[in-house]
């Protein structure tokens, strides 16, 4: 039995072929650690998102990381692959993490959001735009991330971007009045209080900085902010 067909029979009349009923919960494995949660993620249908993207993305690296890195979404290289992190905006981040001395470091990264979201424009041939999941389908994924983290039990998280900190800190959340500042990690939900004393640091999404007028100073504010990540892991 697959983790469709499981998460059917545990929660009859609440899952259509659509993911309708936006919430990934019931997809979730009771047991297996970060392979049976990317296993039973390949199959979720909590958001209709899963109906046009090639796959799940699912996050990638050690289970027993000391940071974690919390994007938005997959792009389009990552949905196409299968890995976080592996177009552009990856090959950015992992030249911040290496220049504010996080390059050796065992990470952990995913997204908030598992699934590719995307338009198609007029005049842009095939090409797939990157258009910003909602509350409603960044709601219906929290399980998965919360369960990572859960499983994971960073020293630290760094979210990237507004989606990724709205997922953890809720819907008020603006990067601009958080960035650069280490705090408590937050209850997830369905926690008395968090299950590790972990720390969370805000800063902007590698892809802001690619969008920026003004690259290298943007590149250089994405650093000193991972660098506050660095020393709270010495």
């Amino acid at each position: 039995m697959n983790a469709t067909d499981a998460a059917a029979k545990a929660h009859p009349g609440t899952q259509g072929s659509t993911g309708d009923a936006y919430d990934a919960s019931p997809y979730l494995p009771r047991r297996g650690g970060l392979p049976g949660l990317r296993r039973a993620a390949a199959d979720c249908q909590g958001c209709p998102l899963f109906e046009d993207a090639t796959q799940t993305v699912f996050g990638a690296g050690s289970a027993h990381a000391r940071l974690v890195l919390v994007g938005e979404q997959p792009g389009d290289q990552e949905d196409r692959q299968g890995e976080p992190f592996v177009g552009p905006a990856g090959r950015l981040l992992y030249r911040a993490l290496g220049e504010a001395g996080l390059g050796e470091e065992s990470v952990y990264v995913t997204n908030a959001v598992k699934h590719f979201k995307f338009t198609t424009a007029a005049g842009h041939g095939k090409r797939r735009i990157h258009k910003a999941p909602s509350l409603r389908e960044m709601t219906a994924c929290r399980p998965w991330l919360t369960a990572e983290l859960r499983t994971v039990a960073p020293e630290v998280v760094v979210v990237l971007g507004g989606t990724a900190g709205k997922a953890l800190l809720g819907n008020s959340f603006r990067v601009g009045e958080h960035r650069g500042v280490l705090r408590p990690m937050p209850a997830l939900e369905g926690d008395a209080a968090t299950r590790w004393h972990g720390q969370l640091l805000a800063t902007v999404h590698p892809s802001s900085v690619l969008r920026s007028d003004d690259r290298e100073a943007a590149f250089r504010g994405l650093v000193s902010d991972l660098r506050v990540a660095a020393d709270a892991l010495r």
